[in-house]
C-alpha cells in the first residue's frame, strides 16, 4: 500500500509540475526599461496549489521543475532556469509549510484542513517569497551587466508592478481552487 501511495505522489508531482510548465505559456510579455522582459502569467496560480496540495517539499519540486522547463524552452529565460528552479520551490515550499502548519510527517498528500484565512496567509507569504528573491536577483543582474542604479531600480520599478500582479492573481485564484482540489483527492482517498 505505500509504494501505491508513494507512486501517487510522484504522479501527482508530475501532474503539477506539467501544470505550472503549461500555464507559464498563457502569458503577457511586458517590456521593462534595462532590456529584459517580465510577464504577467498564471503559473504563480499552480505553483501556489502545488503546495497546498501536496505540502513544501513535493509542492516545491512540482514548481520548481515545471516553471525551470518552461525557462528551457524560452530562449530568453534559459540562462534563468536554475534561478526558476530555486525561487519556485521557495514559492511553494514556503505555502506548504504555513498551509500545512507543521503537519510535515509521513505523506505528502496527508490530512490538511482548509482553512481560508490560513491559506491566504500562505499564498501571500509564498508570493512575497518569490517577489523579493525575484527582485534581489534582478538587481543584482543589472549591476553586474553595468546598469546604473537609477536604471536597475527603474526596471525594479516594472518587475514590482508585474510581480505584484501575478501574485495579487495567484492568491485569489489558488486559494478557492486549492479547496476544489483537495476535497476531489479526499473522495477518491488521496487526502485524509
Amino acid at each position: 500500500m505505500k509504494s501505491k501511495k508513494s507512486i501517487y505522489e510522484i504522479v501527482t508531482v508530475g501532474l503539477l509540475g506539467a501544470l505550472v510548465f503549461v500555464s507559464n505559456y498563457l502569458s503577457f510579455p511586458i517590456p521593462v526599461p534595462v532590456g529584459d522582459i517580465s510577464r504577467i502569467h498564471l503559473g504563480n496560480v499552480f505553483c501556489l496549489l502545488a503546495g497546498f496540495v501536496m505540502g513544501p517539499v513535493g509542492g516545491g519540486l512540482a514548481s520548481g521543475i515545471g516553471a525551470a522547463l518552461y525557462d528551457l524552452t524560452y530562449p530568453a529565460y534559459i540562462a534563468s532556469a536554475p534561478f526558476t528552479f530555486l525561487f519556485k520551490f521557495m514559492l511553494a515550499f514556503v505555502c506548504g509549510v504555513i498551509a500545512h502548519s507543521g503537519k510535515m510527517s509521513g505523506s505528502m498528500l496527508k490530512e490538511c484542513r482548509i482553512s481560508t484565512p490560513r491559506y491566504f496567509i500562505a499564498a501571500i507569504a509564498g508570493s512575497v517569497t518569490y517577489i523579493v528573491l525575484y527582485l534581489t536577483k534582478a538587481y543584482i543582474s543589472a549591476i553586474l551587466v553595468g546598469s546604473a542604479h537609477e536604471a536597475a531600480m527603474l526596471s525594479l520599478v516594472t518587475k514590482l508592478a508585474t510581480s505584484s500582479v501575478n501574485a495579487v492573481l495567484a492568491v485569489l485564484i489558488s486559494v478557492p481552487l486549492a479547496a476544489v482540489i483537495k476535497n476531489a483527492l479526499k473522495s477518491v482517498k488521496l487526502s485524509a
